[in-house]
């Protein structure tokens, strides 16, 4: 059976796996102050890194719409897998299974195959799952299986991250003033992560290499046995620091792979620059 994986553009993919014809990137809108800008191969992280400080008024994101889903189900393959934000975070998810709802009344149920996941994540977690699902595929699993399979490494992945700023997720509402004010206090940065797609905070550090560190501890002591897992790290225009986190992480625990990839514009609104996400 022939299959597609549809992330949104927060799915952070890697230079490789955007030349893959079995991935599709179903792009969000981002707003800042009156420019609109699509978040597709055209996106220029670092011109729309310079828009953002140089605007008054905090960036936006507009979830796809259910029939830009539709039309990307309207394709040859037969199996397809849909990654989304979370859907605390985001509304592609409810877009996602609105627009299967469209293609299944139009074209009927009894022929493609389609599961909308939640990857209760963002980012490199999405870029983790997407993986995940594209082994399973390659192993010819069935499409029950697969679904099924990937729910469960959804359950059991664990995100992270540390950015330079929470701004952004503080007004728009991904935050508590609390947590925000943790982050800019003394220099002190927020270890963060993600509990059934919820935001959260796990610890705090001065300064950035030292709550990359935090963060890294944390990670290990979380994930235990690791040798058959897959370290996936995205970055806001700061491979070095990913490469950091990177042996970071080597020092400690022996990985299946490690991927790293440069986030895209949804991923760039909310980490801003040199944000760092990590799952695995």
């Amino acid at each position: 059976m022939s299959y597609k994986i549809i992330g949104d553009s927060c799915t952070d993919l890697t230079a490789d796996l955007k030349k893959d014809p079995h991935f599709q990137i179903i792009p969000l809108i981002l707003q800042v102050g009156n420019i609109q800008v699509i978040d597709d191969e055209t996106f220029d992280q670092k011109k729309f890194l310079e828009l953002v400080k140089s605007s008054p008024e905090c960036p936006k994101t507009a979830c796809p719409s259910p029939e830009l889903y539709k039309e990307a189900f309207e394709c040859d393959e037969d199996e397809i897998y849909v990654v989304t934000l979370s859907e605390h975070l985001s509304g592609s998810y409810n877009s996602a299974v609105l627009g299967k709802k469209l293609y299944e009344e139009e074209h009927g149920t009894d022929g493609k195959k389609i599961a909308v996941l939640d990857s209760h994540s963002a980012s490199s977690g999405q870029l983790n799952i997407a993986v995940y699902v594209q082994s399973l595929c390659q192993a010819s699993f069935p499409f029950k299986e697969i679904e099924q399979k990937a729910k469960e490494y959804i359950k059991n992945m664990h995100t992270y991250f540390v950015l330079e700023s929470l701004d952004t997720l503080k007004k728009n509402g991904r935050l508590s003033g609390l947590q925000a004010f943790f982050a800019t206090a003394l220099n002190i940065k927020p270890v963060m992560g993600a509990e059934e797609g919820k935001i959260i905070k796990l610890d705090q550090a001065r300064g950035i290499n030292k709550a990359l560190i935090r963060m890294v501890e944390i990670a290990i002591k979380d994930a235990g046995e690791t040798k058959d897992r897959v370290l996936a790290i995205s970055h806001c225009n700061n491979p070095e620091r990913a490469e950091f986190v990177k042996q970071e992480m080597r020092k400690r625990a022996e990985f299946k792979d490690i991927m790293i990839a440069e986030t895209a514009g949804v991923a760039t609104v909310y980490a801003n620059d040199g944000g760092i996400v990590m799952t695995l």
